[in-house]
């Protein structure tokens, strides 16, 4: 493509993201100064619709991007739309300020990422079942009671309050807390149940009790699958595009924010890339989100790729800001979800 289709593919892709209304040769003339006439404009028009950038939508009316077109901006014409200093200093205090649990930080990135975006936000939680033993602690709490406390490396916590066995003290728990964190850290349930379980019996045997069950919280939480859950935001934002003024697609749309297993696999999906991805329109192989666009991009934990974070729009997305925005956030959340593991562990 020459230099001045690309500026009048731009230029309709700019207008049509702004207004939702199809554009014509002489609003690109007036708008954009391109230095050529409206005739030229309209010459390149129909070069661009009969290479599939751009299409028609009814006769007499001005044109709009195809996915294709859609395509060509996000690969080669975009500037990705950098955060505001203001933007980022609020992402980071409402991370500071109101998160205390892995749950808490997961809903308020997709509270912040539809408030930046004014799409729907979509966050897939860490996947369990692929996490290790990292920490247990075991608390006193009462002359008769104690607490047991298991954290894994993807930073979800178990507990489980427990009667104080006859004849054990703090001192006791003490101790069962640092034998188990130095033969255990790492370890899967396959480590316990082939070479650790006789081990660590042999050498805290005589409180057995409560080493049972703090030996049955552990292997729970680490034989722990739970099926991925997915955290959404802004799902009434998409009422407010012009494309959803229609009834039929405000119900398909809501249909869609029902199917929760639906997003997840998507979301799942995106996980397995690196960075940001963009799908437009039949790029998503779910057949029925395939009027609409997803960006999305991995966070990482433990140095491993735990889940995505993404925006569910119309294909008329600003790309340059969603895709700007859900890169700031996916970095973000993966240095406060660390942050919260770390200090856990300690």
């Amino acid at each position: 493509m020459d230099d001045r289709k690309q500026k009048v593919l731009l230029a309709i892709i700019q207008d049509y993201v702004a207004t939702a209304e199809p554009v014509g040769s002489r609003t690109i003339a007036k708008k954009y100064k391109l230095g050529v006439s409206p005739a030229t404009i309209r010459n390149e028009m129909a070069d661009l619709e009969d290479q599939g950038f751009i299409e028609q939508p009814h006769a007499s009316a001005g044109r709009i991007p195809s996915e294709r077109g859609y395509r060509y901006y996000v690969d080669y014409l975009m500037i990705k739309q950098e955060l505001t200093r203001k933007e980022e200093d609020m992402i980071r205090r409402e991370y500071e300020t109101k998160v205390k649990e892995i749950g808490q930080v997961i809903q308020m990135t997709s509270q912040l990422l539809s408030q930046l975006t004014c799409y729907t936000a979509m966050v897939l939680t860490p996947r369990l079942g692929s996490s290790n033993f990292k920490h247990i602690q075991l608390v006193s709490m009462h002359p008769t009671q104690a607490m047991i406390i298991v954290v894994m490396d993807n930073g979800v916590v178990h507990n489980r309050m427990t009667e104080m066995p006859e004849g054990i003290s703090a001192s006791d728990m003490e101790t069962l807390s640092r034998v188990l964190n130095a033969k255990l850290q790492g370890a899967t349930i396959e480590d316990i149940k082939r070479t650790l379980l006789k081990e660590i019996y042999s050498e805290l045997g005589k409180h057995r009790r409560i080493l049972d069950m703090a030996m049955e919280l552990i292997q729970d939480s680490l034989a722990l699958r739970t099926g991925d859950k997915i955290y959404l935001g802004g799902v009434f934002n998409m009422l407010n595009q012009p494309e959803f003024h229609d009834v039929e697609k405000i119900k398909t749309m809501l249909s869609i924010m029902e199917q929760e297993k639906l997003l997840c696999d998507l979301l799942a999906g995106e996980s397995r890339e690196e960075g940001v991805t963009v799908r437009i329109g039949n790029e998503i192989k779910q057949r029925s989100i395939r009027d609409y666009s997803v960006v999305a991009a991995p966070y990482v934990l433990g140095g491993r790729k735990a889940g995505s974070v993404g925006v569910l729009g119309p294909t008329r997305m600003e790309y340059a800001k969603v895709i700007g925005v859900v890169d700031f956030m996916t970095r973000n959340l993966s240095q406060v979800l660390e942050r919260m593991i770390q200090g856990r562990g300690k």
